[in-house]
């Protein structure tokens, strides 16, 4: 099978802000080669870990752009292109396309529970733009759960060529493979990191590459040779610190263990609040954990 650009590892990358809340750009492109220097086959710009719906329509835009300057000669830049309205994510397709970006990221409709007919028409209208799109299943945030003979029909009709899973049940995974043999699966969350790889994937939209790229893509690779003995005593590790990933502090989460390695992670935009005492504790606890551990 050839390698298309959403194989392997696209950290969907956290985007800097200063004290201000202002884009950090500068310190965006060095997360964006830093990735690259570890490893990463790519980023996923402009996700939900980047913060996307807090951002002005120029500063959504120049994401992308100084990712894909910032991007090493064959690192894919595959920027997320969801709204409300199907002809605003035409239009932030166009602009990834006109950026140089390989391949898109897309959620259905989100504006309203939409029927299929509505999720068709959305895929087929930003599939005429020309990149590649990646489905984004994320019916816990978009309230439409692209089933897997929804996604079937998507591929079928030539609107997607894979589905970043995030759903979190792993069974999905041989359904979609029955029903869609050549539809290419992308782990979405990184608590299924494991499962998912054995059961086909060929991709990875990460979370806490972010923070600990070598050791997290390490599992990935073991999970695609489906080398269980190696790969459970390094999944049992991480684990507690990879479910923070499904989890609705997911951003200030990563950020936060981004800021323990040295790695600046810094705050998030209203209105996404800190952490609870609670919760930074339970995440100093497990990225402590991974650090002690010798993972980076």
């Amino acid at each position: 099978m050839s390698r298309q650009p959403w194989h392997g590892v696209l950290t969907a990358t956290a985007l800097p802000f200063t004290p201000d809340l202002s884009v950090d750009f500068d310190r965006f492109a060095a997360h964006v080669a830093w990735q690259a220097e570890m490893g990463c086959d790519g980023v996923a710009v402009n996700g939900s870990l980047g913060e996307y719906q807090t951002l002005t329509p120029d500063e959504r835009a120049k994401a992308v752009e100084i990712a894909v300057q910032a991007a090493p000669k064959g690192f894919v830049v595959m920027p997320g292109v969801a709204a409300y309205g199907t002809a605003e994510s035409v239009r932030w397709a166009e602009q990834a396309a006109k950026a140089g970006a390989q391949c898109v990221m897309l959620l259905p409709p989100n504006a309203y529970r939409g029927d299929d007919r509505a999720v068709l028409q959305h895929y087929k209208e930003v599939a005429a733009v020309g990149l590649p799109i990646v489905a984004y299943n994320n019916p816990i945030d978009t309230k439409i759960d692209l089933v897997p003979g929804m996604l079937a029909k998507l591929h079928e009709l030539g609107y997607i060529k894979a589905v970043k899973e995030f759903t979190g049940d792993v069974r999905r995974a041989y359904e979609i493979r029955e029903l869609a043999p050549e539809l290419d699966l992308m782990i979405g969350s990184d608590d299924v990191l494991l499962e998912l790889g054995i059961a086909g994937a060929v991709g990875w939209v990460a979370g806490y590459t972010n923070a600990f790229p070598k050791s997290t893509i390490e599992l990935y690779k073991l999970s695609l040779a489906r080398d269980v003995e190696k790969a459970l005593p390094l999944y049992r590790l991480m684990h507690p610190l990879l479910r923070w990933d499904s989890k609705t502090e997911f951003v200030q989460s990563i950020k936060l263990s981004m800021d323990m390695v040295g790695r600046y992670g810094g705050p998030c935009r209203p209105p996404r609040q800190p952490l609870t005492p609670e919760q930074e504790k339970s995440v100093r606890a497990v990225t402590q954990a991974a650090i002690d551990a010798g993972l980076n």
